[in-house]
Parts: C-alpha cells; sequence; structure tokens
C-alpha cells in the first residue's frame, strides 16, 4: 500500500556499514544497462561526472559501456553525445549550484539528445523536490535503491522524466515519508450484508450557492460512487430548483436546515460552491459538530485554527493554501513539501495539498505522495469531487489521513481509466469511480 520515499539522510544511513565498491559497481552496472536498453543505437555516450560517488557511479558506467563496445566517455563538454549521463551531484545536494556546476548544467540541458541521470537529476534536493537554481531536465533516472522525495515531489518530479529503481544489496528501511500505491483502496471499507443507506456512509454537503451548483453536485454525486449510502445537500434557497433537477438520490435541504440535515450525517464536505460571505457558518459546524469533515474551496476562506477533536481534513490547491499561510502561490509551488507541514502545523488536523502530486500530511506523522495520476485531471471541477469521495471515506469510518490519501488515489486510478484524456471533464471522474473501487 505505501513505498517507502527516501531522504538523503535515511538514504546514507541505509548505506551505513555496506561495501562502497560493491555498490558502486551494482549502480554503474544498472545505468550502463539502462542506457543500453533505452537507447540501444546509441553510439557516443557523455558522462558529465561530479567528485562523490554519484561521478564514481557515471565512471564505472562509461567503463562499462567501452567494454560493450561503445563510445563513452567522460566529459564536461558533452555536445554532440547521442546520450547524456548526468553523474554531476547526487542525493547529498540542496541549496542552488555554484557558477561554474550551473553553467555545466545548463550545457547538458543545451545538448539536445536524451538525459539519463544517476540517482536524481543534478540541481534537485532530493529531500523536498525543491529546485532552487539550475537542474537538470533528465528523460530518464536511475535512482539507487529506492525512490527519493524529490523524485516524485514537485518541482523536482518535472526534472525527473521516468524513473527506474535499481537494486544495489541493501535493505529496506522505515521511511518518514511513503508514495501511496493503489493498494491502499483495499483499506476503504465497502457495503456489508447488515450495512443500511447511514451505516454505509451517510454524508451532508453544504455549498451550492447561485451559478456555483456545479460544485455541489459534483461532491455529492463523487460521494455516491465512492460508495456512501445517504448524501444530502443543504444549499440557499435559491439554488434548491437547480440541484433538484440535477441531482436524483441526493436529499436537498434549503441552508437553514442544515442544523437538521447534519442529524443523519457521518461526515461532512464543507465548501464544494458555498460561495462568499459564509465563513462563519463553516466555523460553527466544525465548532458545534463532532463529526469528521472536509473543508475545501469557499470552506476554507478566511479559515482559522480551532481546536477540534473530530477528523478533519483541508484540500486546497496551492492558490488556496497560500492564501491560509499568507504566502504567494509561487511559494508555495515551489516549496510544496514545507508548505504542507506548516499548514498542518498551523491548523493541527491532515491537509491534502493538491496539484501534481497529492501531498497528504497529519500531525506528527511523515506525508504521504500520491503520483499515479494524469495531467487530465487539470480540469475545473475535480477538486469538488475528490472533496466527495474523501468525505464518503470518512463516514465510512477510515481514517482521516488514510481517507484523504485513498480518496485522491481513487480520483487519480479513476481519471487515469477514462478513454479520452484529452478533453476529460470532472463528471467523466465521476463515471469512473466504481469500477476503480470494484
Amino acid at each position: 500500500m505505501f513505498e517507502p520515499l527516501y531522504t538523503a539522510e535515511e538514504m546514507r544511513a541505509a548505506e551505513e556499514g555496506h561495501d562502497v565498491d560493491a555498490m558502486m559497481e551494482r549502480a554503474g552496472r544498472a545505468i550502463a544497462d539502462e542506457v543500453r536498453r533505452l537507447y540501444p543505437d546509441a553510439r557516443r555516450i557523455a558522462a558529465v561526472c561530479g567528485k562523490g560517488s554519484n561521478g564514481g557511479d557515471g565512471r564505472i558506467a562509461v567503463r562499462l559501456l567501452r567494454e560493450a563496445g561503445l563510445d563513452a566517455e567522460e566529459t564536461d563538454d558533452p555536445t554532440g553525445a547521442d546520450v547524456v549521463i548526468d553523474a554531476l551531484f547526487g542525493t547529498g545536494f540542496h541549496g542552488e549550484p555554484r557558477p561554474d556546476a550551473a553553467a555545466l548544467i545548463e550545457r547538458i540541458n543545451a545538448v539536445g539528445a536524451p538525459v539519463v541521470a544517476v540517482d536524481i537529476p543534478s540541481g534537485v534536493d532530493a529531500s523536498t523536490g525543491e529546485v532552487a537554481g539550475a537542474a537538470v531536465r533528465a528523460v530518464h533516472t536511475v535512482t539507487m535503491h529506492a525512490r527519493k522525495v524529490g523524485l516524485v515531489v514537485a518541482p523536482g518530479r518535472f526534472h525527473a522524466g521516468t524513473v527506474t529503481v535499481a537494486d544495489i544489496g541493501i535493505a529496506q528501511r522505515e521511511t518518514e515519508h511513503k508514495l501511496v500505491t493503489r493498494e491502499v483502496l483495499q483499506l476503504v471499507p465497502r457495503r456489508r450484508e447488515g450495512d443500511n443507506k447511514y451505516t454505509a456512509g451517510s454524508v451532508l454537503v453544504v455549498g451550492g450557492a447561485r451559478g456555483l451548483t456545479g460544485a455541489a453536485c459534483l461532491a455529492a454525486e463523487a460521494a455516491f460512487r465512492a460508495d456512501a449510502g445517504y448524501v444530502a445537500v443543504a444549499a440557499p434557497e435559491e439554488s434548491l430548483a437547480v440541484l433538484e433537477t440535477r441531482l436524483l438520490e441526493a436529499v436537498k435541504r434549503p441552508l437553514e436546515d442544515v442544523d437538521e440535515a447534519a442529524k443523519r450525517a457521518r461526515a461532512l464536505a464543507l465548501g464544494p460552491g458555498l460561495g462568499e460571505g459564509r465563513e462563519a457558518l463553516v466555523r460553527r459546524l466544525l465548532a458545534e459538530y463532532e463529526l469528521p469533515a472536509v473543508v475545501d474551496a469557499d470552506g476554507l476562506r478566511a479559515l482559522e485554527p480551532l481546536e477540534r477533536t473530530a477528523p478533519t481534513v483541508l484540500t486546497p490547491h496551492e492558490g488556496e493554501l497560500g492564501r491560509l499561510l499568507g504566502e504567494k502561490s509561487s511559494w508555495i509551488k515551489a516549496h510544496r513539501l514545507a508548505a504542507v507541514r506548516r499548514a498542518v502545523e498551523h491548523f493541527g488536523c491532515v491537509v491534502l495539498l493538491k496539484g501534481p502530486d497529492t501531498l497528504v500530511a497529519a500531525p506528527n506523522s511523515g506525508v504521504l505522495v500520491v503520483s499515479i495520476g494524469t495531467p487530465a485531471l487539470a480540469t475545473a471541477g475535480t477538486g469538488d469531487v475528490l472533496t466527495g469521495i474523501v468525505a464518503a471515506f470518512l463516514a465510512k469510518g477510515l481514517e482521516p489521513s488514510l481517507a484523504a490519501a485513498a480518496g485522491a488515489a481513487a480520483q487519480h486510478l479513476a481519471a487515469a481509466s477514462v478513454e479520452h484524456q484529452a478533453g476529460l471533464v470532472a463528471s467523466d471522474v465521476v463515471a469512473a469511480l466504481p469500477r476503480t473501487l470494484s
């Protein structure tokens, strides 16, 4: 269900006590083998090698490629090469490259040939995915022992290309952060004999202001398709006619009756299309009801930390999290791991940061990374779908960080299963959920 993601420090600890020469020989062979497998017609291979063990791996790969009859060399000028091996910096790198190293990285990127990175593209922080300056843009990365955090968390993930994990003969160990696999969906409770519509998962969606009814509809439909047995929507009076037309199975209640509707709920979904000016309502519902809650979109407006014992999941995108933390969205984008952990410290609950990789952070815990999706999710309404899925999983009793991680995995997998990736819309993701969960 979870694959370890290593920081630089955790990788150093894993290697401690092992034969360094033996590990480097295996690493170099893995690089050489991948270059030959990926680029069988390549004849000139240029390796740009640093002074550390990463550079040593690259030099061993050069030796093995030469022994295989290829024109392979270590050089600082890879111009004209068919393939470039980036072995400049390893997992221990952090910060911004010095000017001479930055120039070399830019030279690698300018060659125009495919780049195979050793362990992590040079310039990417292996522990965070941050890129402070120049960084290699690899087509493929051969990483040793296990994936590093920086290979799956943006912006580093955009520099890594496809990733192959090479066995260098050391044992796996526990890591702080983990990559979520599709097997996490096995944790989601399914309807059982003896369940009724309420015990199967009862969700109350609070949202759907005029002009924003689609958000509430998508959240409600997603909750049903995520196997909830009962879904109600509390919305402003003027929106009820639209909701009655669009939603068949869900119960519709005016916003004034939200307290009555909450009595039947096992989880709250606060915010999809709620509109401005209802921040006090969100805070009151969170304060007065000891129900699991997922808060998204307009529910996040002016949200303040509050003491709450019930499971709570916030699901901001980068812009929303920036507003909550008083930072520009560009800072959040560049420091995603740090930002989501800071949000957890501030609000004291589970925070799911949406984006190219979904990060789920909880108090006193590492970060769960969901990175099994598709760029097609970058379309309006998919955040509302995620809210409905997470609310359904919370209503079924799943622990909040697992509900968030499983919800993101279900959303990603459902989107990836849609035949038409071009032109995918949020309702396509909703329709695909049952087969994803079956």
